[in-house]
């Protein structure tokens, strides 16, 4: 674990400093863990500010090397605290005053970068606000600079989390190896489908769909479980309650499964490297721009009408029956996604090489 340098001695930290307001669907924190993490694999030390760390218990039961975990309290004292080299808002979280006031005094800060890392969109704004400076003209911070940062589907974007041998792991994975280390038992020719979602209405009617054909679902912990819990399982639907899974095991989980329903963004992302059949529940807002940046999305992807049309079912957008599940297609879409992801460069690298041009 890197050592906090003495503040006496120098008027910046090496440190990163990430900041992350944690929501009750821990998404945000699982895009800040992951940026933490790959951060640190390439040497840079970094503290990862968290007004609620307590997800991380499941979420990275054994920490990581190089990063280190800091509870942001109100009653935090900030007064000993040597700012960071880089400092990361995630997701308009507003970092604290106090922080602020000491990011901006240091003498050589020159070297400093104030980077608002945003949520994940294929609308074509993003290719518009990507690297775009944002003067500060109130408050601690009042004559700085921030920098937007979005991640995004294009070269003209941010790029996407990946870690740099994830497809060499997810050759090397064994599913009936991790399947059994859990205690699930696969019944030869039946459909595996993991769930990870809010509470769609539409839950009922997908379950049975399912069993349909011989299905075993595998449900995540936390809301997802509470909603099936709640909802009758269809005579023949095989079900099977996980624990609360590490990133890694959740990755493990995706690329186990023959279709996956994800939520959120950090596992939307996990699902397009996957490269599986997928079904994404986008998190619903109370102004419905959701519904446009769901569309934007399936564009991009390209998907065929058949998936666009249980996007919009599952995302409450439309009424009417479910469309038949057309794995075969829905994973050769996913595939060609997959492919063009590959061939840009991730949003770690691309950030590192984003903060070395606005620090020169």
């Amino acid at each position: 674990m890197a050592r906090i340098v003495d503040n006496s001695r120098m008027t910046l930290s090496s440190y990163w400093d990430i900041f992350c307001r944690v929501i009750d669907n821990h998404g945000d924190l699982g895009v800040s863990w992951r940026l933490a993490r790959q951060l640190a694999d390439r040497g840079i030390p970094v503290r990862l500010w968290l007004d609620d760390p307590s997800a991380l218990r499941w979420m990275a039961p054994g920490g990581h090397p190089g990063v280190q975990v800091q509870n942001w309290t109100p009653s935090f004292n900030w007064s000993q605290m040597v700012p960071g080299q880089v400092l990361v808002e995630t997701f308009g979280c507003e970092v604290p005053e106090a922080y602020v006031e000491l990011f901006v005094s240091p003498l050589g800060a020159s070297q400093r970068a104030w980077i608002n890392l945003e949520y994940l969109s294929a609308q074509s704004y993003v290719e518009r606000s990507h690297g775009l400076p944002s003067p500060v003209l109130t408050g601690a911070g009042q004559g700085l600079t921030k920098y937007f940062f979005y991640p995004g589907f294009t070269a003209r974007t941010g790029g996407l989390l990946r870690e740099p041998d994830l497809m060499a792991r997810q050759a090397r994975f064994s599913r009936d190896t991790w399947l059994s280390r859990l205690g699930i038992e696969i019944t030869p020719g039946e459909r595996l489908v993991s769930l990870f979602c809010y509470e769609p209405d539409r839950l009922p009617q997908v379950l049975a769909q399912l069993a349909s054909e011989p299905s075993h679902l595998l449900v995540t912990a936390g809301r997802a479980a509470s909603w099936v819990r709640s909802c009758p399982t269809p005579k023949g639907l095989k079900v099977s309650f996980l624990p609360y899974l590490q990133q890694d095991d959740f990755d493990h989980l995706l690329w186990s499964c023959d279709l996956n329903f994800v939520r959120g963004e950090d596992s939307l992302v996990r699902a397009l490297w996957a490269a599986r059949p997928f079904v994404w529940q986008i998190y619903p807002q109370q102004d419905n721009a959701h519904h446009a940046k769901l569309t934007a999305f399936l564009d991009w992807m390209d998907a065929p009408e058949s998936l666009r049309d249980l996007h919009r079912i599952w995302n409450a957008l439309d009424e009417g029956p479910l469309p038949a599940l057309d794995l075969t297609a829905w994973g050769k879409a996913t595939q060609r996604a997959c492919r063009r992801l590959l061939e840009q460069t991730d949003l770690t690298t691309q950030l590192l090489e984003f903060v070395n041009r606005i620090t020169k």
